[in-house]
């Protein structure tokens, strides 16, 4: 990758609403050539989106926890991230090595949230569970070194 288009990726991963203008302004660049830039490094697969992220905290889901699944049967299917994938409250699902399969992040309104969460994810995925409760998030969502 050009080192301009890792510039480019850099301010957008810091703020996806960069408008284009200033984004030419701080790449250097004109706005039509950024425009270009920006456009083939989402037709690359370089850029694969653009969300706003939320407070938990202020939509009410303040609760967030780490939980690692394993199955019941190591010789079962691993179709898990499919069968969870209708539980809104898992925000990710990560494959890892390691003694569990996966760990999932959820958030949810409350403890009781929680238990009801984890017993849907037990029942849907013949899973065992470990959970871990985050007490706090000093920092999440850090922009790439690119």
């Amino acid at each position: 990758m050009e080192e301009i288009d890792r510039k480019i990726v850099s301010l957008l991963s810091r703020n996806g609403r960069m408008s284009f203008t200033e984004l030419a302004r701080q790449a250097g660049l004109s706005v039509s050539a950024v425009h270009q830039r920006v456009r083939r490094l989402e037709a690359e697969g370089v850029i694969t989106g653009y969300i706003a992220l939320c407070n938990a905290d202020v939509i009410g889901l303040p609760l967030t926890a780490f939980v690692s699944i394993k199955p019941f049967d190591p010789a079962a299917p691993d179709d898990l991230p499919s069968r969870l994938a209708d539980l809104t409250a898992i925000e990710a699902c990560h494959s890892v090595a390691g003694e569990e399969n996966y760990i999932l992040k959820v958030r949810v309104a409350s403890p009781t949230a929680l238990e009801d969460l984890l017993q849907q994810i037990r029942s849907i995925a013949n899973v065992s569970t470990r959970t871990t409760v985050v007490l706090s998030t000093p920092y999440e969502y850090r922009p790439p070194t690119v």
